[in-house]
């Protein structure tokens, strides 16, 4: 009997034809151009990884709020950020979810776990271990684009590149193993300029490989999301470790607040800027290099968004103090300023909006440094904060009805 006897209609081929692409082990990369796509599950859950390094980067700060500190904090954080949004690019372009694409990708999530565990001891003899961890991830990302320049001809150019760049840098990070600190950590900075200056260049490339442009926002957005859940476990850490005082539970409903309003100036008004742009110009954001500014734009924002949450969470503890430490009022303050100014830039350049960023958020960056200025309590502090943030909210929605800037939803 025939399968068209088997089966009830055309809905139940489609449906054994789903099933056989479901038990197929292996089936080489192609790129991904078709409408619609989406996160899959496994990415999400490669995100938990980063979520638990996010974290990781957080404590390193919180610890030492000094400018040694933070910048010890931006370092680390910027090699993780580095090894999610290349893993990020090339699944974007070539993710075809079979067993391969799985296991290199959870090879890499080995990485970012050992990178994890090692991120706030990289001074002592856990420095190759998170040396190790990001080799692993290299190693994994260039196992994905050897499949890319084998079975995608048309790829074989733009794969070139990014297998030079990111196998230069892993072999730098593999040599600094044998190199005392400090001098392994400028090979570590040099190895990550490398990782990140050839694919630079691929985009330059006349055949280069489109990003699929409905997928890239959606990713970035889920980054950011996962940094501001630090902000949202700030929250709860402060009023737990801070015994539930009047002023504590405050100072943290303000917390969560300022969280909120971040939230919402990324997605209803920069990145849904950003997003417009990169919808209605398709391939054309390659030839402009505007996907790039997009990418790397989110460093400086994600990088601002976890120092926040370190702020918040000292805040919340100590809201029942008279005054919050100088480094809290500053960590705080530089790094709310810091998520504006990238949101700013973001909305002004992908978003064509000057004149709309240089009123929000633009004036939003210099109030909230103006508040941290003040030296008040914890809890007028985050409340003025909290305030400046919502208000910048309501200019936003004023800004969108009038036309100053033009958003596609996240």
């Amino acid at each position: 009997m025939t399968r068209a006897h088997d089966r009830l209609g055309d809905g139940d081929e489609e449906l054994d034809e789903e099933e056989a692409e479901q038990v197929e082990a292996v089936r080489p990369p192609d790129l991904n151009q078709e409408s619609n796509r989406s996160a899959t599950r496994l990415e999400l859950f490669f995100d938990l990884a980063f979520v638990l390094f996010v974290a990781r980067c957080a404590d390193v700060l919180a610890k030492d709020e000094s400018w040694h500190g933070a910048l010890v904090f931006t370092a680390v954080l910027t090699i993780g950020w580095w090894a999610w949004a290349s893993t990020t690019l090339y699944a974007n372009r070539f993710d075809t979810d079979d067993a391969v694409f799985r296991l290199l990708t959870l090879a890499a999530m080995a990485g970012v776990a050992a990178m994890a565990a090692a991120v706030d001891k990289i001074d002592g003899s856990a420095g190759r271990w998170f040396a190790l961890g990001y080799v692993v991830i290299r190693l994994a990302l260039i196992a994905g684009y050897v499949r890319a320049w084998r079975h995608v001809p048309q790829a074989r150019s733009t794969a070139r590149l990014y297998l030079i760049g990111h196998s230069l840098g892993a072999a730098i990070w593999l040599v600094s193993l044998a190199v005392p600190t400090p001098a392994r950590y400028w090979l570590w900075g040099v190895g990550v300029l490398v990782d990140v200056v050839w694919p630079t260049a691929a985009a330059r490339l006349k055949d280069a490989v489109p990003l699929h442009l409905e997928h890239l926002p959606e990713r970035f957005g889920l980054f950011v999301i996962l940094v501001l859940g630090e902000s949202v476990a700030a929250v709860v850490t402060g009023v737990h470790d801070g015994g539930w005082k009047g002023p504590v539970v405050i100072t943290a409903g303000l917390a969560f607040t300022v969280a909120a309003a971040l939230w919402w100036v990324y997605f209803d008004l920069s990145g849904g800027a950003a997003k417009r742009r990169l919808a209605a110009e398709g391939d054309a954001v390659t030839k402009h290099g505007v996907h790039d500014f997009y990418v790397y734009v989110h460093l400086p924002l994600a990088v601002s968004l976890a120092a926040v949450a370190v702020g918040l969470e000292h805040a919340v503890l100590h809201g029942a103090d008279p005054h919050l430490s100088a480094g809290t009022r500053w960590v705080l303050g530089i790094a709310a300023a810091g998520y504006l100014l990238s949101a700013g830039l973001m909305q002004a350049h992908l978003g064509r909006s000057v004149r709309g960023s240089l009123i929000w958020p633009g004036a939003g960056m210099l109030l909230v440094l103006v508040v941290v200025l003040l030296d008040l309590s914890p809890v007028a502090t985050v409340g003025l904060l909290a305030a400046v943030l919502v208000a910048g909210v309501l200019v936003g929605f004023q800004l969108h009805r009038a036309g100053e800037v033009r958003t596609a939803k996240v």
